[in-house]
């Protein structure tokens, strides 16, 4: 009865093993398929190319008119497959938001239907140093 000897502690930590595991695949998982799909830029490569380019803020409406990247439009991750056509496939896409989570989502979404020159902001706006604008009210 090895099974038997075995403690209640032990699968604790075997279940631990496994999910910590499963993280890291997962995340590895996901780092393959953004440089699959998109490159990363440092801020002053993000803030070079961002005029001949379209910036869009991925996070809340909220958020965005807390503080947003001067020149980004909000198209937060959670209505992008509704508002996808308001982006031009012939044109580079600079993605943002506070650190580059939704980011990579949203890259691998938009590749799926097409779209070909995307780029994220590897900080995120959470370490952003360049010129910003907030809403009025």
């Amino acid at each position: 009865m090895v099974l038997g000897a075995i403690s209640g502690l032990t699968y604790v930590n075997i279940v631990l093993l496994v999910l910590i595991a499963a993280y890291f695949i997962w995340s590895l998982y996901n780092y393959i398929r953004r440089r699959q799909v998109s490159k990363m830029l440092e801020e002053d490569e993000f803030q070079a190319g961002m005029r001949k380019a379209q910036v869009v803020d991925l996070r809340e409406k909220k958020d965005f008119d807390a503080g947003h990247i001067l020149g980004a439009r909000n198209i937060p991750f959670t209505s992008l497959k509704m508002r996808m056509n308001e982006l031009r496939a012939d044109m580079p896409i600079y993605l943002y938001d506070q650190t580059h989570s939704l980011s990579t989502r949203a890259v691998v979404l938009l590749a799926k239907k097409g779209y070909k020159e995307l780029y994220i902001l590897k900080p995120g706006y959470a370490k952003w140093e360049g010129k910003t604008k907030k809403a009025k009210y």
